[in-house]
């Protein structure tokens, strides 16, 4: 295996949460005057944080994005994920292999908020493969497409960023993970993928998966 570590982005990844947040979310802008479809709110706002979008939302419904609103987004978003989220079909099976091959060198990289990340986690079973290597792009100076979250994943691990594989189902995901250095695997189900498989490759992957199940045959031939 020419890898030492994965680094796992969480939404649409491992757990199959994108149209519950994009649901919420767009609901909410909607509420707040901001008429958009459920699709034009995933373009917009796919893999990245909502206040990175502020000046956007503030310019739509003429009202600054506040705390409190960002404290209701959350709750009614934790609400949807903990009645209705599950595991990406063969991502917890991935992940149990995955760990004990590497010795436990994976971790999971994402652009949402660390409590929603490590709720995802806990909800599908896989809190205790991941352990303390769990990284959300709000800590850090910039969240994805910038690198610092998946920079930070791999420095937790002890291994350089070229000998690190990414897991990423965004073109956003995907240039973070180049920007970092990394070698970027795409994952396109041929439902529900929020990123085609040419949108994938234009950001740079080497491969593109259609099902979680394929990744260690995969890694173990690479």
């Amino acid at each position: 295996m020419s890898f030492q570590a994965v680094l796992f982005d969480c939404d649409g990844v491992l757990v199959d949460s994108e149209a519950i947040t994009n649901g919420v979310l767009c609901q909410m802008l909607n509420e707040a005057g901001w008429a958009l479809s459920a699709q034009e709110c995933l373009r917009i706002f796919i893999g990245k944080a909502v206040r990175s979008e502020a000046q956007r939302i503030q310019q739509e419904t003429g009202q600054p994005l506040t705390d409190a609103w960002m404290a209701a987004f959350y709750t009614r978003r934790n609400a949807r994920l903990s009645a209705e989220l599950q595991a990406i079909p063969g991502a917890v099976q991935t992940v149990r292999t995955l760990h004990a091959q590497l010795g436990g060198r994976i971790a999971c990289a994402s652009g949402a908020d660390l409590a929603k990340v490590q709720m995802q986690l806990a909800q599908v079973g896989l809190a205790p493969y991941f352990g303390a290597h769990v990284f959300s792009g709000h800590d850090l100076p910039a969240s994805k497409p910038a690198p610092d979250v998946y920079l930070a994943a791999a420095a937790s691990l002890g291994v350089a960023p070229g000998r690190c594989l990414v897991v990423e189902d965004t073109a956003i995901g995907v240039r973070a993970g180049v920007a970092a250095g990394a070698t970027v695997v795409g994952f396109c189900p041929p439902q529900g993928a929020v990123n085609t498989e040419a949108q994938l490759r234009d950001a740079g992957v080497v491969h593109v998966l259609s099902d979680m199940h394929q990744l260690p045959d995969w890694l173990n031939a690479a």
